[in-house]
């Protein structure tokens, strides 16, 4: 299909609903809930907060976009590559999975119903009307995905700007009368000693930076149906339209923070920001309020699922070529519905110890690849970097699993060995040893490149 594309210069317009169409594919459920909670426990602090939560959920994924433009790759299997097949088919299934039917996707729904349409039904019909909804909305999302030369359209032109419309009526609202100052409003303990890092692995939550690499095989294939089927082009097309998305996404983010700081003002600290966001629009708009926060949190969720279960279907239909796209597509829909029903809090408690694994890995694997041209993508680099950045990535997992895990025999033992790593008390006890696997990997390279001009061998890489 796409050797059919006509090969054409992008306009303005062109470029604002790509723009469009990349923010609205990041931008779903975990990001207005994550950050909105986030000024809840930051208060007073929610500034140094919001500075880490954006490094994380804006400036990681707009990496992860640039590392899909510079190796030219397609998608999350391309990342991986360097380390071998086996490795790219191994993290792009987890990275899937883990975006899609186990976690990622069946938040969209949940979220949806949770903060959207649950007011609206008594608590003996919640786990009902949720079954019900949860199967409309994956049905819509099948509906909306399934021709894939329409994606952007349907995404990027018509349901992304009503969400954003209905956005900006909130913030003016809340903003216009706001129900405290943020700066007096106070902070939970972690957040009065240490807002930066604890911001940085909230961001973890949104999961944006293993979205972008799942994505960038559904942006890239959007980019391509734009006539832009040039590699070159197209990476060069995705990454200045990714900036402008990003950028707005962390606009968006700093207010959701703002306003969940005030909201401390009339409302105690919730256990969700899902629930914070209800309270807020409906102190503000009651019923009104609620029926316009049902179709904002319903619309952005859905241009997300649109994007999971497309990127999902797109890989495996690519390198699982037994089934078609559609087929995948129905497996994918038909998973996340299942898990949906298991509910918000189940969802986020056991995806919190994968994420913990996952996106240091991803890190990792998005510096490699920016820095990709400096070493030739050598796969000695990536070796290092990757063997010394997953063993402290196990024992966070291990760490953030529910009690049942992380407070067991095992799980103790794992906490005892983690706490002599650097930086283990704040979660990010990952980041010195990459960086050491980073010197020895460079220093394997260089020396690799001495014996190259000494003896005329060539260096082990991956192209």
């Amino acid at each position: 299909m796409l050797n059919r594309v006509q090969k054409r210069n992008l306009t303005k317009r062109d470029y604002v609903t790509l723009s469009s169409m990349i923010f609205a594919l990041f931008f779903g459920a975990g990001n207005l809930i994550f950050p909105l909670h986030l000024g809840q426990l930051a208060g007073g602090h929610w500034g140094i907060a919001a500075a880490g939560f954006l490094i994380t959920a804006v400036l990681l994924p707009l990496l992860s976009v640039l590392a899909v433009c510079v190796t030219k790759s397609k998608g999350v299997y391309d990342i991986g590559k360097p380390l071998g097949a086996t490795f790219a088919v191994v993290f792009m299934v987890l990275i899937h999975f883990t975006i899609g039917p186990f976690f990622g996707t069946p938040r969209t729904a949940t979220v949806s119903f949770t903060v959207g349409l649950a007011p609206f039904f008594p608590a003996k019909y919640q786990s009902l009307a949720l079954l019900l909804f949860s199967a409309a909305f994956f049905g819509l999302a099948y509906y909306l995905s399934v021709e894939q030369s329409k994606i952007m359209a349907r995404v990027g032109k018509l349901l992304n700007p009503l969400f954003l419309l209905l956005l900006v009526a909130i913030f003016a609202v809340a903003f216009s009368s706001p129900l405290a100052h943020a700066g007096s409003t106070s902070a939970t303990a972690a957040y009065q000693t240490a807002g930066f890092t604890n911001g940085f692995l909230q961001g973890y939550n949104t999961m944006d930076a293993l979205a972008g690499l799942a994505l960038g095989v559904t942006i890239v294939t959007a980019v391509n149906f734009m006539g832009q089927t040039d590699p070159n082009k197209a990476a060069w097309v995705t990454a200045r339209a990714g900036f402008f998305s990003m950028a707005f996404e962390g606009l968006i983010y700093v207010l959701l923070i703002l306003l969940g700081a005030q909201s401390l003002g009339q409302f105690k600290l919730s256990d969700n920001g899902g629930v914070a966001f209800d309270q807020i629009v409906n102190h503000y708009m009651g019923n009104v309020g609620q029926a316009i926060l049902a179709v904002l949190i319903i619309t952005t969720c859905l241009t997300t699922a649109i994007g999971l279960v497309a990127a999902f279907a797109q890989d495996f239909h690519k390198h699982f070529g037994f089934l078609s796209y559609k087929a995948w597509l129905r497996i994918t829909c038909l998973a996340s519905f299942l898990t949906a029903n298991v509910g918000l809090n189940q969802i986020i408690a056991w995806s919190t110890p994968i994420l913990m694994f996952l996106y240091p890995l991803a890190m990792a694997l998005i510096f490699l690849s920016i820095l990709s041209p400096l070493f030739h993508k050598s796969s000695v680099v990536y070796v290092w970097v990757v063997v010394f950045t997953v063993v402290p990535a196990v024992f966070d997992m291990v760490a953030a699993f529910p009690a049942v895990v992380s407070q067991s025999t095992f799980g103790q033992a794992m906490a005892h060995v983690q706490s002599f790593l650097p930086l283990a008390s704040s979660g990010m006890d990952w980041l010195v040893p990459a960086l050491v696997g980073a010197v020895f990997g460079t220093a394997h390279y260089l020396l690799l490149q001495r014996a190259k001009t000494s003896t005329g061998m060539e260096v082990p890489m991956k192209r």
